[in-house]
């Protein structure tokens, strides 16, 4: 009987064993998402829930570049997320949940995991981190706000043709045949367009070899196509800066205005003051050594064969 009683001890033991090992594999697999407040402001804002208990945002940074460097100790693929507490509280209300509630800051966390903008966490110092985090939601912000208002323009009267789709198109040939033009080298573009409501931009960064298209990150291209579409649509007063470096040459600045669905090139002075004057307060920055400020190139932007 004892050894009948040890036998089935042994399997019992063995069960929790393999239950306990599958369960660590399928924890590995399953990826973590952690919500940031990555500024002082918003921190402030969560203190008002009681169990948010964090009361210091410096240790608060602290602990979470602790917990994320746990978590990749133990192989787990982990994003970090931008929590908005505003945003939260919308979320909440929407949804009839308690606020101050840790499972409702888990559901929030997860609703921004699909739908907000995140960063992998690839060991990277929180310092490090939270900018780039911060870029990649007003990135984010700046496409939703660019694609609603292309929606939002309709159909033209004369033509019956969809406005946002044309200027989408017509952007995406600009854009291409900037990139052709510009030949091989490293490039590093730059669209600015006021709205009403926004000065939106987009940056773009793109490797074109001696040989073969440009290559490009197809979520930055829908981007910067985007804004420069929005330029297009409402005929603002959009500009465009292309950067190029190329191994054992200056790098080479050159800019365009639109006009009209047109880029226009500026001369190399406009590219100069464009590019060596601070956008936020008009002051003149000092000119960069080794870098040539260059008239934009002709394109050549022909319409798109579809809507010739």
């Amino acid at each position: 009987m004892a050894h009948t009683r040890n036998t089935k001890n042994t399997k019992n033991t063995g069960y929790r064993r393999t239950g306990t090992s599958m369960r660590r594999t399928l924890r590995r697999e399953a990826p973590s998402t952690i919500g940031l407040l990555a500024d002082e402001r918003d921190f402030a804002a969560m203190r008002r829930y009681r169990t948010f208990t964090f009361d210091d945002h410096t240790v608060y940074l602290q602990q979470v570049e602790g917990l994320l460097k746990t978590l990749a100790a133990q192989g787990m693929h982990t994003t970090v997320a931008l929590f908005d507490p505003e945003e939260y509280a919308e979320f909440c209300a929407e949804s009839g949940l308690a606020a101050d509630a840790p499972a409702s800051r888990s559901r929030f966390t997860a609703e921004i995991a699909a739908t907000g903008a995140t960063v992998a966490y690839t060991g990277q110092r929180i310092d490090d981190l939270i900018p780039l985090l911060v870029s990649r939601a007003v990135r984010q912000a700046t496409w939703e706000y660019a694609t609603t208002r292309l929606a939002d323009l309709g159909e033209c009267a004369d033509c019956g043709q969809d406005i946002g789709r044309a200027a989408f198109d017509r952007a995406s040939h600009l854009l291409m045949r900037t990139l052709e033009t510009a030949g091989p080298g490293t490039h590093h573009l730059v669209c600015s367009t006021p709205t009403e409501n926004e000065q939106l931009l987009a940056v773009l960064h793109t490797e074109r070899g001696t040989t073969g298209p440009a290559l490009l990150d197809s979520g930055e291209g829908a981007e910067f196509v985007t804004v420069l579409a929005v330029g297009i649509a409402l005929e603002s007063h959009a500009g465009l800066v292309l950067r190029t470096s190329s191994p054992g040459t200056p790098d080479r600045v050159h800019g365009w205005r639109l006009t009209r669905g047109s880029l226009v090139p500026l001369t190399a002075g406009e590219v100069f003051s464009a590019y060596c004057t601070d956008a936020d307060t008009g002051d003149p920055v000092a000119p960069e050594s080794g870098v040539e400020y260059c008239a934009g190139f002709d394109i050549g932007a022909d319409e798109p064969e579809e809507h010739r």
